[in-house]
């Protein structure tokens, strides 16, 4: 079974500094259709104006994942961790039995982009924690890179929940196809440009519930950017 996620659908957030489009229910966005998938909780894709952000904050027993798209991203934590993202980079913060952190544009005079991720953990008051790699384009190109697992296999950042993340940039003749094992489903967000899925064309914004299908197919791609969540059903 499909089921499309039009980009124009999604939940608008404004706040002059902050400009956030919301997949899910977040904050003051609420639609009961939307408040998640299976482990997948937020996916929200935000532009942040020059030298603003988001102060620090807290959070308890989540997987938070950070994949930035443009610009150069701060970050501070009560872990001790500082460092600055850009195009490449993902991050991810375990924040377990409670962690606090800000996220800047480091830049003062340009903006910020970025996809902020939310997954739910299987295990609940571990201990927080942090990393971050960096995916070049060349891993993704024509290609599934898997940039995050359960286990950290292929280089990947590690998350605590039975889900992996692959991200891939396609463009005309690329054809991809993801096999989805026995209870499992998938979920694609394409992050920018054109791409069929499953006979399905997405824009850049868009995605896709995928249930009781057997596998996921990318083609017929223009400049695009795509990733593909692998969930327990």
């Amino acid at each position: 079974m499909l089921q499309i996620r039009k980009s124009e659908e999604r939940g608008v957030a404004n706040h002059g500094w902050l400009d956030s489009r919301h997949t899910f229910s977040f904050g003051h966005y609420f639609d009961p259709k939307h408040t998640g998938f299976g482990p997948l909780l937020v996916i929200n894709e935000d532009k942040v104006m020059p030298g603003q952000g988001f102060g620090t904050h807290g959070h308890r027993d989540m997987e938070i994942i950070s994949y930035v798209l443009d610009g150069a991203l701060e970050h501070k934590d009560s872990l001790g961790t500082g460092s600055v993202l850009h195009y490449g980079d993902v991050q991810r913060m375990s924040a377990g039995t409670g962690v606090r952190h800000s996220e800047f544009n480091h830049s003062k005079t340009e903006g910020v982009h970025f996809l902020q991720i939310w997954i739910e953990p299987a295990e609940t008051g571990i201990p927080p924690s942090y990393e971050e790699k960096h995916f070049t384009p060349e891993s993704k190109t024509g290609q599934l890179r898997l940039i995050a697992s359960d286990d950290g296999r292929d280089g990947s950042v590690l998350i605590h929940q039975d889900a992996s993340i692959y991200a891939t940039i396609m463009n005309g003749s690329d054809a991809l196809e993801h096999k989805l094992a026995a209870g499992r489903t998938a979920y694609v967000h394409v992050v920018r440009g054109v791409v069929t899925v499953n006979g399905v064309e997405l824009k850049g914004g868009d995605a896709l519930k995928i249930t009781a299908e057997s596998a996921v197919s990318l083609a017929k791609a223009e400049a695009a950017e795509v990733l593909l969540f692998d969930l327990p059903y």
